[in-house]
């Protein structure tokens, strides 16, 4: 069946739907879905679809490629709204917009079964029956910056509860006046208690009421003659005003709100996500929307709003930097997906029009500098393919490295660059095993084997360029590998190290020629793949790294005699990490299971030979 007899099919199709709410999703001749959208009348909007002129590009573009539409009916097209950017997150369709926006965002943890809570960073599922939450905090800096400011001013504790319960001294944190000590008794629960209401408030944002009860506390400990209990609360308002001082805070209006601003340019763009709770800024985050090309500046703004709080709460106020035609049905959809109110607002002004002035700041300045990478990836990656002497412009470079101590605990590494820069999500580790320690070549083509046949099941395409980190003897080891795999056609080339290691030196040598390419007067070329295998040198080393501390840990423990894996667990469990156990005393050590007091002198002499 020819495309115009498809066109036609879907036609007489598309007269037959019913004429009410709902999502159409569009799928391409393999099943993969290209495109979802919804309808207030699905009926009159697909048919658009199949003018004898198409509407726009996009429609133009998803005619050439489509095979069937499939359906699903709302009550509402509210429903229809949440349903569509569902779809949308699931498939990650050709032509739609998409929210590149995979993290979680922390928040603080109150734990409120303790009679000593602690305050602690929480990213992840919220069980909001056995704690409290505040946030979302943009990164996780913010979320350690407020946690260090709350040990200094409540001095309250940050240590896990199976540490806190078998301690029976002060730890560090006591002597650098940032815990109270409530472990060991050093604070009455009904003052703990009073710093805890203090710290919450202040992440309320009450900083006035707080200094107004630490003077009345100052005052009262005056004339009590309590001068040591004076002067701490007088320190206390001095710390909290410095802190003031530092945060951009109207501490007059208890706003919660997202201050969002949507900026394009040269095709890309760029959403900035301002986050204001209590009228506190606590940092932003800025988002770069892909699939964009055939959009609208309201459609992406739209499409990216929805998919953003389909993952995150939704605030008591969405600040935008321009109007919706859809504001309306946005905001009963997100009532009804997270059963919170909210109101979107883009005319603002006061103090919200200062927030969306920094979140347009924002947004501008990571554009103007997302723009600027990705032109010099997109020149060095032009002079690449040059000095190789390809015929298409390469886009996608993969590059393999291997990392491990004298052959121990072997890690290999792939990494991805591609015009907007490294692709994070495209990274790779492989643990090696079952080869002769210290083989290079084995563990590379091992690495370069399981990634290649994966592409191959998936069907997926292939990199434009493979780099691997050596000479000419890694390449041909590589080649045999894909060869195995019937995959041809990949165009290879190894880097390898120069007279006394210097990157001045490096060689490049690509398969099928002898002798190293000639890079006289291609810096920029050089330079790319040099800082590809840089990134998956550093890739590999940290996974190595990490691999190699978890197997001393583990067996720094077991080699103390008598301690075997049911022990360790029991000691890492209690104390809550192998660090805790090495500065644990020997009366801790005993109230472990199954650790008697000659074996808690063992461990605690084998940490403690002196």
């Amino acid at each position: 069946m020819d495309n115009d007899q498809m066109i036609s099919k879907l036609q007489s199709q598309a007269k037959r739907l019913p004429n009410k709410p709902g999502v159409y999703i569009m799928s391409n001749e393999q099943g993969k879905v290209i495109y979802v959208g919804k309808a207030k009348g699905l009926k009159q909007r697909v048919k658009s679809y199949f003018t004898p002129k198409p509407a726009s590009g996009k429609v133009e573009a998803i005619l050439k490629e489509i095979k069937t539409i499939d359906i699903t009916i709302t009550i509402t097209e509210r429903e229809a709204l949440i349903l569509e950017n569902t779809l949308i997150k699931k498939h990650n369709p050709k032509f739609n917009v998409l929210l590149k926006d995979g993290k979680s965002y922390p928040h603080i943890e109150v734990s409120l079964k303790h009679d000593f809570p602690k305050f602690s960073f929480h990213r992840g599922k919220r069980k909001l029956k056995h704690a409290r939450y505040f946030g979302p905090y943009p990164n996780v800096y913010a979320v350690r910056n407020t946690l260090n400011n709350l040990q200094k001013i409540f001095l309250l504790r940050n240590c896990t509860d199976s540490y806190y319960k078998n301690r029976s001294r002060p730890c560090l944190q006591f002597q650098i006046k940032r815990c109270s000590a409530p472990c060991v008794d050093r604070i009455s629960h009904e003052d703990y208690s009073f710093n805890v209401n203090q710290a919450v408030d202040y992440l309320k944002g009450n900083d006035k009421s707080i200094i107004d009860k630490f003077i009345h506390e100052m005052d009262k400990a005056s004339k009590d003659q309590n001068y040591e209990r004076a002067a701490f609360f007088r320190d206390q308002v001095a710390n909290l005003k410095v802190i003031q001082s530092q945060q951009y805070v109207d501490g007059t209006k208890k706003v919660d709100a997202d201050v969002i601003s949507l900026i394009g340019e040269r095709g890309m763009y760029c959403l900035a996500v301002l986050f204001v709770r209590q009228g506190k800024i606590l940092g932003s985050r800025t988002i770069f929307p892909s699939k964009t090309k055939y959009d609208s500046h309201q459609e992406i703004l739209a499409s990216s709003l929805m998919q953003f709080y389909l993952e995150h709460d939704v605030p008591r106020e969405i600040i935008l930097n321009q109007s919706l035609s859809e504001k309306k049905i946005i905001e009963q959809a997100l009532m009804e997906s997270q059963k919170r109110q909210t109101k979107i607002k883009d005319r603002v002004v006061s103090y919200r029009a200062k927030w969306l002035k920094i979140s347009v700041a924002n947004a501008e300045e990571s554009l103007k500098s997302k723009l600027a990478s990705k032109a010099s990836i997109s020149n060095q990656l032009t002079d690449l393919t040059l000095a190789l002497g390809s015929k298409q412009k390469l886009k996608d470079l993969v590059c393999f490295d291997v990392s491990h101590h004298m052959g121990d605990e072997s890690v290999a590494a792939c990494v991805w660059l591609n015009e907007d820069g490294f692709s994070k999500k495209d990274y790779r580790r492989f643990n090696i095993k079952g080869l002769t320690p210290g083989d290079d070549y084995a563990a590379i083509s091992n690495a370069i084997e399981r990634y290649y046949k994966r592409i191959n099941d998936e069907g997926k395409n292939l990199p434009d360029l493979l780099i691997v980190d050596g000479g000419k003897g890694q390449i041909n080891s590589v080649k045999k590998v894909l060869q195995s795999l019937s995959i041809k056609g990949q165009m290879i080339i190894g880097i390898a190290k120069g007279d006394k290691r210097d990157p001045k030196n490096d060689r490049i040598f690509l398969e099928g020629f002898k002798n190293p390419v000639d890079m006289n007067g291609k810096d920029s070329a050089k330079f790319l793949v040099q800082s590809v295998r840089d990134e998956a040198h550093r890739f590999a080393i940290t996974g190595h790294r990490a691999k190699k501390r978890k197997q001393l840990l583990q067996s720094d423990l077991e080699s103390i005699d008598g301690i075997g894996p049911s022990k360790k667990r029991n000691l890492l469990t209690q104390f809550g990490g192998f660090q805790e156990v090495k500065r644990a005393s020997v009366e801790d050590l005993v109230t472990v299971d199954g650790i008697n007091k000659n074996l808690a002198k063992k461990i605690f002499n084998h940490f403690h030979p002196n």
